[in-house]
């Protein structure tokens, strides 16, 4: 037995990332597909999701979800280019509220994307939450009013609480957390792309705006055009060819932007940056050599960020966790597939591996569900060699997900470590994913992402549709934006210098 399922870890950890061929080798945006075309891959979407997706009436009731499901079926039409397709998809799917569950462009759409990418696009970049929208980014430099950390207040005569409204209904999120919706929109050029595909693209743009005396005025701003932005700064700029880095450095770069660990000796104080828990980062040997040099230099208070940390390899996140955690801990309650066979296996990535790997890992329970019982009963202990027990500081956000949260999870209600920022925008009482294959669309080679598991991390705890819950928040404020500060970090920064300064908190 144990041969077999080393065999079956090999076999699946080789699998080629495959999908439903479809014959698009020439693509256009403006391809045409008829009315009887985007119903019958309507109909394979839909039947997929309803037999295969372990949440679908989680947060939606079976009812609602065949009231948008009937809503989608109405709003197809004859002629439909792909972008239209998939507004539809998305406006349907984000009703499931499962942020493991969204629309992908087809690859041949995807493929043209990548090579025109000197096209006119939104001018504009925002951070946005629930008391406004801030301009982060003006790809448009020339322009010396509307730069970072002015207030907008209306695009194209269109309030801007409106216009998130619009586009809220088009982002997946877990449950009925906003935040992570809010923080979707404010990373780099997603904004601009979503409002584009649902809004269009202008050549000119009237934006309403706060002054610096605090009057509500407007301004009308050219299009950002790319392709001429980028032949003016090399006709005015002299060539200077830099020298190239290594492979080996460019591999060191990639993991430095990726995973990196700062120690500030004199202050006894570090600051571990990890933006993913993706395997292929050798985040096992940069924990443990982290943890190592902690020790070592008698660091009493570590922040930890996981702002823009999306998530990856539970593997990880719970190796991580065993080096700050007290007691043993769980990764789940329950966590279970619907089914192992399907009608659809043709139009469902790796579907074969996902079958073979459910019929060896997973036992088929009286619900009916197939049950991946190892996680829902082991316990992981405690790292005895360089577990951390200084104070922890862990930096959350929208961006915080996936296995992210299930790590906030585990030791947010622990004495030494203090979550600060916004809540995570990964669902704290679970989530949907472990194998997430795409379903593509056999007309159009629309993909969509399939969570195959549904993961309950703590059965006690309100299944309110929220994140794990911040114990220090430390939310944006239209001066840090302008300041170009980061708010979080020196939020913290302020909670470890009290705590110096307080003679009854003693270092770890």
């Amino acid at each position: 037995m144990r041969i077999m399922r080393s065999l079956l870890v090999f076999w699946i950890s080789s699998i080629i990332i495959t999908g439903c061929a479809v014959n698009q080798s020439s693509f256009s945006p403006n391809k045409k597909y008829s009315l009887q075309q985007v119903q019958q891959d309507y109909f394979v979407y839909q039947n997929v999701l309803e037999k295969h997706h372990p949440s679908i009436y989680w947060y939606t009731p079976k009812d609602s979800m065949d009231y948008y499901f009937n809503w989608g079926k109405e709003h197809l039409k004859d002629s439909m280019t792909e972008p239209e397709f998939r507004k539809v998809l998305s406006y349907v799917t984000s009703k499931i509220n499962c942020g493991h569950t969204s629309v992908r462009s087809s690859k041949a759409a995807a493929k043209f994307t990548d090579t025109t990418r000197l096209a006119k696009m939104f001018p504009l970049s925002f951070k946005a939450w629930d008391s406004g929208m801030v301009v982060t980014t003006n790809f448009n430099r020339r322009d010396s009013i509307l730069k970072r950390g002015t207030v907008i207040t209306s695009i194209n005569n269109k309030p801007t609480a409106a216009i998130i409204d619009t586009l809220f209904d088009y982002i997946s999120t877990d449950g009925y957390n906003r935040t992570h919706k809010y923080q979707t929109l404010s990373n780099r050029g997603y904004f601009g792309s979503l409002y584009t595909s649902l809004f269009g693209l202008s050549q000119k743009y009237t934006v309403g705006y706060i002054d610096s005396t605090g009057h509500e005025r407007s301004l009308v701003i050219p299009v950002y055009n790319a392709a001429t932005d980028t032949m003016f700064r090399v006709g005015t700029r002299p060539f200077r060819p830099a020298p190239q880095p290594s492979k080996k450095e460019r591999r060191q770069i990639q993991l430095n932007s990726t995973r990196l660990l700062k120690i500030d000796t004199v202050n006894q104080t570090a600051m571990m940056d990890l933006a993913t828990f993706t395997r292929g980062y050798g985040l096992r040997k940069f924990f443990r050599n982290s943890f190592k040099a902690l020790k070592k230099n008698n660091i009493g208070h570590l922040i930890i960020d996981v702002r823009s940390n999306g998530g990856g390899s539970v593997t990880n996140s719970t190796a991580l966790t065993r080096y700050i955690a007290k007691q043993k801990f769980k990764i789940a309650d329950s966590l279970f597939a619907v089914r192992r066979k399907s009608n659809y296996d043709g139009y469902i990535q790796n579907h074969f591996w996902n079958k073979l790997f459910i019929t060896f890992f997973t036992k088929k329970h009286r619900d009916g569900f197939y049950h991946f019982g190892y996680f829902e009963r082991h316990y992981f202990k405690p790292k005895n060699i360089n577990r951390y027990d200084g104070k922890v500081y862990i930096l959350t956000g929208g961006n915080s997900f996936s296995a992210t949260t299930l790590f906030a999870s585990a030791l947010v209600k622990q004495d030494n470590v203090t979550v600060v920022g916004e809540e995570t925008g990964g669902g704290a009482y679970g989530n949907s994913a472990w194998l997430i294959p795409d379903i593509t669309l056999p007309i159009t080679g629309v993909r969509i992402r399939l969570p195959l598991f549904r993961l309950v991390v703590d059965k006690n705890i309100p299944k309110i549709g929220r994140g794990v819950q911040p114990e220090v928040p430390s939310l944006p404020t239209v001066d840090a934006i302008k300041r170009n500060a980061d708010f979080k970090v020196e939020k913290t920064l302020e909670l470890i210098k009290k705590d110096k300064e307080n003679p009854l908190n003693l270092l770890y």
